[in-house]
């Protein structure tokens, strides 16, 4: 053969067998951007009340449809869930139940993304503001502002004094053990309207001038959960507008808030399969997933 053509083959070997090793070695490259997606968070995270339910874990009453599975399912993450209803701030450093491992214990060095939602449940600013003003709300027969009168600003203040800063830790120790991760961390839909709607008290028996206090309330919560989400480095998502008009007096197929009375869902004040389906399509717009 002459040494041309010997060239030439010898090129061509070369050439192929650069694009064989080129080949062997995109395939874990392409694998490696598959997200390890850990999920964290109280009932609003597990989706509680939604079915069908994980009846891996029936004490947190989570959902295979909660915003995790949803996101997770169109993004391919690979996700693991540790969402737990009732959960508070403290339960991701120490067990909320007997076999129920601290939540930050499932994320690690190697996870990728994180989301939550968390806060809510301490110091019982969800279930004492609801039952409360809900209660009072009966007693007047949905007249003045029962609830505002008797607790006016404790509950806001025990926000700012015990909920920021149990925010803060429980997101510094997600981060410590997860410092390569993005965290997003997402504020809570809307329960009420800003304002009352007459027709809603049957399903939601707050009294007209305690609506705007309860919705006042929650803006309070999301926006200390917000400032612990920036001070840790963790990305927030709003729903401040996202969620306007869903709230819980809306109709069946609108509203992504159950009501209290005459619901569809398991767990009333929770979102439904709606909710938690905007839910994982507000969070992924934000981070610019999928």
């Amino acid at each position: 053969m002459p040494k041309s053509a010997l060239r030439r083959v010898m090129a061509a070997t070369t050439a192929l067998a650069g694009a064989l090793v080129l080949g062997l070695t995109a395939a874990p490259a392409q694998a490696s951007t598959t997200l390890n997606y850990v999920a964290l968070g109280d009932s609003y995270s597990a989706g509680s009340g939604v079915v069908p339910i994980d009846t891996s874990n029936l004490i947190c009453l989570r959902s295979t449809a909660n915003y995790p599975h949803v996101l997770a399912a169109r993004t391919g993450a690979r996700l693991t869930d540790v969402t737990c209803g009732a959960a508070q701030t403290k339960d991701f450093t120490s067990s909320q139940y007997p076999g129920v491992a601290p939540q930050a214990d499932a994320v690690g060095a190697d996870t990728d993304l994180i989301t939550l939602t968390i806060g809510g449940n301490d110091n019982n600013t969800f279930i004492g503001a609801m039952l409360a003003c809900g209660s009072a709300g009966l007693l007047s027969a949905g007249q003045g502002s029962p609830c505002k009168d008797l607790y006016g600003s404790s509950f806001d203040d025990t926000i700012d004094a015990k909920t920021y800063p149990a925010l803060k830790n429980a997101l510094r120790a997600v981060r410590a053990k997860a410092p390569n991760a993005r965290v997003a961390v997402l504020g809570y839909p809307w329960i009420t309207p800003a304002e009352a709607d007459p027709s809603c008290f049957a399903k939601l028996p707050i009294a007209s001038g305690d609506v705007p206090y309860v919705h006042a309330l929650q803006a309070h919560l999301n926006a200390v959960v917000q400032r612990a989400a920036e001070e840790t480095g963790a990305t927030f998502v709003d729903f401040s507008q996202a969620s306007e008009g869903h709230d819980a007096c809306q109709a069946a197929g609108t509203r992504w808030i159950e009501p209290l009375l005459f619901g569809q869902n398991l767990v009333p004040v929770h979102p439904n399969a709606l909710g938690e389906q905007r839910m994982a399509e507000r969070t992924m717009s934000v981070l610019g997933l999928g």
